[in-house]
C-alpha cells in the first residue's frame, strides 16, 4: 500500500510516495482498462500540459453570461442560495470561487464587490468554535469544508488579511478535531461516522489551507487516505461509506479527487477509479445528465480528477464535458438544479468550465 508525506517545497505541497515496489508497479502498469492511455507517472497533469483549443469563443461567451447570471443571484447580505439552502456558507463559497476562477478577488476585478460581499458573509458566519455555518445550514460540515476551501484560496492570494488568516486557522482546527477513527468526516463536526462525500470536502479544504501556509498534521491526511481507500470497490468505483455498498460515478469522482488532493499521484487505485468513471460517465455519450442524481457535484469532481490526471484522460474528457455543460445553460445564462438550487448549479458549472484558466491554486499539483 502506498502512502504520502506532505512536505514544503518551493512554496507548494509536494507528495512523496512511500513504498518503492508499489510505486514502481503503478508507474509500469499503465491503464489496463483503457489500452493506449499511459500510467499517471508517465505524464504531467493538465496544469502544465494544455491541449489544443481548450478555450473556445463559445466557452468564453457562456462563461460571461454565466458570471452575469450568478452575480444577479447574490442576496442582499452577500450570500447565495434560496429556500432550504438559503444563506448557505458552502454555496456562497462555491459561488465566490466561480468568480475567482475568472481572476476576480475581493474588491479587485469586475466582480470584486461580489466576491468581497460573499467573503464578508462567510467570515460573519464563523462561530466561536471555528465552525463556518449560517442559520439555515444543512449538514454543516459540507458547508464548512467548502467555506474553508474558499478562505484557503483567499488567504493564499492575499495573506495580509488577518481576519481571513485567523478564521481559516480555527476552521482547520475544527476539521482536524472532528475526524473520526476511520479517518473520515460526516455531516456534523463530531468524530463519529464518515462518508466519502463529506471527506473530500474536508481534504480539499485542508489542502488549500496547507498550500496557503496553515499547518495541517500529517497524520490527519494519512488517516484520510486510509479511509478513502477502504471505500473503493473491486470494480474501481467508490461506495458512499466504508461499509459494503455499490459504486457510483459522483462518489468515485470524489474518491479519486481525494487521493489527488491528499498528495498521491501514482497509484493503481486512481487508475482504476478513472477507468470506472470513463466507463459509466464519459460526457457526450448520454450516460449521465442533469436528471442524474448529484449531476453537478459529479461533474465538479470529475473534471478536477481528469485535469490532475492529465494526458489522454484530460484530452478525452474536457472537450466533451465542455460541450455538454454549455448545452445545458439556460437562456438567462445560468444552470438549473431543482434540488439544491440554481446558484449551486451555476457555480459548479462555471468552476468546471473555467478549469483551463488555471487561476485557482487548489487545482494545481
Amino acid at each position: 500500500m502506498m502512502g504520502a508525506r506532505w512536505v514544503a517545497g518551493g512554496g507548494l505541497v509536494v507528495a512523496i510516495a512511500v513504498g518503492a515496489a508499489a510505486a514502481q508497479d503503478a508507474m509500469n502498469s499503465g491503464n489496463p482498462g483503457n489500452p493506449g492511455i499511459p500510467g499517471l507517472a508517465d505524464r504531467p497533469g493538465a496544469e502544465s500540459a494544455p491541449i489544443i483549443d481548450e478555450m473556445t469563443p463559445e466557452l468564453d461567451r457562456g462563461v460571461r453570461r454565466g458570471l452575469a447570471a450568478l452575480a444577479a443571484m447574490q442576496n442582499t447580505d452577500g450570500s447565495f442560495g434560496r429556500g432550504r439552502y438559503g444563506r448557505h456558507v458552502g454555496i456562497t463559497a462555491l459561488c465566490a470561487l466561480a468568480f475567482m476562477a475568472d481572476g476576480h478577488l475581493p474588491d479587485r476585478g469586475g466582480y470584486g464587490t461580489v466576491v468581497r460581499r460573499a467573503l464578508d458573509f462567510v467570515l460573519d458566519g464563523a462561530t466561536e468554535t471555528g465552525l463556518l455555518a449560517a442559520e439555515t445550514s444543512h449538514g454543516p460540515m459540507y458547508g464548512h469544508g467548502f467555506a474553508t476551501l474558499f478562505l484557503g484560496e483567499i488567504h493564499g492570494m492575499n495573506p495580509a488579511d488577518e481576519r481571513v488568516r485567523d478564521t481559516l486557522g480555527r476552521a482547520v482546527r475544527v476539521i482536524v478535531d472532528s475526524q473520526n477513527e476511520e479517518g473520515g468526516w460526516r455531516y456534523n463536526p463530531v468524530p463519529l461516522d464518515a462518508d466519502v462525500s463529506v471527506t473530500i470536502c474536508e481534504i480539499m479544504a485542508l489542502r488549500s489551507a496547507r498550500n496557503a501556509g496553515v499547518k495541517v498534521p500529517r497524520e490527519t491526511i494519512d488517516k484520510a487516505v486510509e479511509y478513502v481507500r477502504k471505500c473503493q470497490n473491486p470494480d474501481g468505483g467508490f461506495r458512499y461509506m466504508s461499509q459494503p455498498g455499490g459504486s457510483a460515478w459522483p462518489r468515485t469522482a470524489a474518491g479519486v479527487a481525494s487521493l489527488f488532493y491528499a498528495g498521491i499521484y501514482e497509484d493503481d487505485a486512481i487508475e482504476r477509479g478513472l477507468d470506472y468513471m470513463a466507463k459509466v460517465a464519459m460526457p457526450g455519450r448520454g450516460m449521465v445528465g442533469p436528471g442524474t442524481a448529484h449531476y453537478y457535484y459529479g461533474q465538479y469532481y470529475s473534471v478536477q480528477a481528469m485535469y490532475l490526471a492529465g494526458g489522454e484522460w484530460w484530452s478525452q474528457w474536457w472537450p466533451s464535458v465542455r460541450e455538454e455543460m454549455l448545452a445545458r445553460q439556460s437562456a438567462d445564462g445560468g444552470w438549473v438544479d431543482h434540488q439544491i438550487g440554481d446558484a449551486y448549479a451555476t457555480a459548479m458549472s462555471l468552476i468546471v468550465l473555467q478549469m483551463p484558466k488555471r487561476y485557482l491554486p487548489i487545482f494545481q499539483k
